[in-house]
Order: C-alpha cells, then structure tokens, then sequence
C-alpha cells in the first residue's frame, strides 16, 4: 500500500502508489484534467517503463475529504 502526504502551507498531497519513490525513479509527470467545476490539479507520476508510481494534489483541500488531510 502507499502513502498520504499533505503540506498545508501549499495545499499540495502527495500519494505514493506501493513503496517510496527513490530520487530520480519519476521519469515523466502527466496532467489528468478534471471535470468542469471542480477546482485543482492532478499530476502523475511513473517511472521510465511507464509504472505509475504516486500522484501529486494541488488544490488537495478542495478535491480531498476533510478527514483525508486533518492531521497530516
């Protein structure tokens, strides 16, 4: 399983798929586009055999539950 990260001071998350990223493993980072009306950004994250290897929130209080970055 992976990991939640939230920094609060950027309103970023970060979720890793499976276990730590190592320094320079992400090779190419893509941007999903979200749904009209819903605010923030998804980026991806996956390595050179193109595994996903975690995803990066902006605007993560408004597309993440309460409760997904209290206490992070």
């Amino acid at each position: 399983m992976g990991d939640l990260t939230y920094d609060p001071e950027v309103d970023a998350a970060y979720a890793t798929i499976g276990r730590p990223i190592r320094p320079g493993e992400a090779a190419r980072q893509v941007s999903v586009a979200l749904p009209e009306g819903i605010s923030g950004e998804l980026l991806l994250d996956f390595d050179r055999d193109g595994h996903l290897l975690g995803v990066e929130i902006l605007g993560a209080s408004g597309l993440l539950r309460p409760e997904d970055v209290r206490g992070q």
